[in-house]
């Protein structure tokens, strides 16, 4: 059975392999517009199961068990994807100095006949961060792929003062909610551990 990961994260490919299954990468294309007055919970599920039903539906997908996964930072009720340009990394970086937040990460295993859905939640504590150093930490390069502005495995570290949940969630792929929904499509961890 071939599993895929509908995903181009380079982080999710990452984290999938740290459990040592066999998988494939197909990056799903999908519109990920918010829908008015979507609840952010509903925004995650929703974009976890778009991403792998474009793979299941694809001929990539065929005969295929597909990992769909979205992850959204929210403050104040607000979703955060990825920034457009620095001054929207900033902007989001400026209201999560300081504060508390929370990371959403969603995923969806399917293959043609079934479905399941799986949903971590982290609380993150920000330090207070100063413009000049949101502007250094852009220009780095980092956040410009991450939603909230921020990768909590890279630069982005020296920002966390501490968290209570998932590290793997908040990267993009919570383990310990994806080993759960494999054992259920009978996918064993650790199958490629030499």
């Amino acid at each position: 059975m071939t599993l895929i990961l509908a995903s181009a994260s380079p982080r999710r490919k990452q984290l999938l392999k740290q459990i040592g299954v066999r998988f494939e990468v197909c990056p799903a294309d999908i519109d990920e517009t918010v829908l008015p007055d979507e609840a952010p919970t509903d925004y995650v599920k929703r974009m976890s199961e778009q991403k792998a039903r474009a793979i299941l539906n694809s001929d990539s997908g065929r005969d295929a068990v597909v990992i769909g996964s979205d992850t959204t930072v929210v403050c104040d009720q607000h979703i955060f994807g990825k920034p457009e340009s620095e001054q929207d990394a900033i902007a989001m970086l400026t209201k999560l100095s300081g504060r508390e937040h929370e990371v959403l990460s969603g995923i969806c295993v399917m293959n043609t006949d079934r479905e399941h859905y799986g949903l971590s939640r982290t609380r993150v504590w920000f330090k207070p961060i100063s413009i000049e150093q949101m502007k250094r930490y852009w220009q780095s390069g980092e956040p410009c792929d991450k939603a909230g502005s921020y990768g909590i495995q890279g630069f982005g570290s020296a920002f966390i003062d501490r968290i209570e949940g998932s590290f793997s969630g908040v990267m993009g792929l919570p383990l310990e909610v994806m080993t759960e929904l494999l054992k259920r499509f009978n996918i064993e961890i650790w199958q490629d551990i030499e």
